[in-house]
């Protein structure tokens, strides 16, 4: 096996545990992942891979100017910040949805004033909107976006949606979605030309040991 290492980076939580357990399906030794204590990289034993552990918009920037080959981030993330890599597969975890919600019992479509969404993710509110024609005036929010409408700080707002029962405990509802998350798999674009032999190698393992 090539000498070459590469590196990843992986999103902190949730899709840090499931991105560890696929890598375990793989072969590779997930011990520096699971017990990384203070250390920033992590090297697998027994693979030419170094993982590195942060928070999903991280990810992307570690990706994008090269400092990571390889990243794993949720879809949401992805939507919300773009910018130039490739994404190259779809892992199946860490799936839920992007959602337009309303206090139950309201009718956010019928009116002809300009609605109030607060969100968390304005890019992607506000492309949703554009593509119905429709002109709202978006909030953004950094903690509980649920609030906004409780507070008629908005009219409707949209967030990632799992269960749904933060909103149902709020008195909210999901009218309608605006798009499906699960974590993805990205690469560089200049690592996918100097290292090709070794990201396909590693894509085709992640293929092969995805559950479902």
């Amino acid at each position: 096996m090539t000498t070459k290492r590469l590196k990843i980076a992986l999103t902190k939580g949730r899709l840090q545990e499931k991105s560890a357990q696929l890598f375990e399906r793989m072969g590779l030794d997930c011990t520096p992942i699971r017990e990384p204590g203070r250390r920033l990289v992590h090297s697998i034993p027994n693979y030419p891979l170094d993982a590195v552990l942060a928070k999903a918009p991280d990810v992307i920037t570690y990706v994008e100017h090269g400092a990571c080959d390889l990243g794993i981030v949720g879809k949401d993330t992805i939507l919300e910040q773009g910018r130039s890599f490739y994404e190259v597969l779809d892992l199946g975890f860490g799936r839920c949805r992007f959602a337009l919600a309303v206090r139950e019992g309201s009718n956010f479509y019928d009116t002809y004033k300009t609605r109030r969404v607060a969100t968390k993710y304005p890019n992607v509110t506000r492309r949703f909107f554009e593509r119905k024609g429709m002109d709202v005036s978006i909030i953004k929010i950094e903690g509980s976006v649920e609030l906004a409408p409780i507070l008629n700080l908005a009219d409707a707002i949209v967030d990632i949606v799992e269960t749904g029962a933060t909103l149902r405990e709020n008195g909210l509802i999901p009218i309608e979605d605006v798009a499906e998350v699960s974590a993805r798999l990205i690469v560089n674009t200049a690592s996918m030309k100097l290292c090709k032999e070794e990201i396909l190698r590693l894509i085709e393992s992640c293929k092969a040991h995805l559950e479902g």
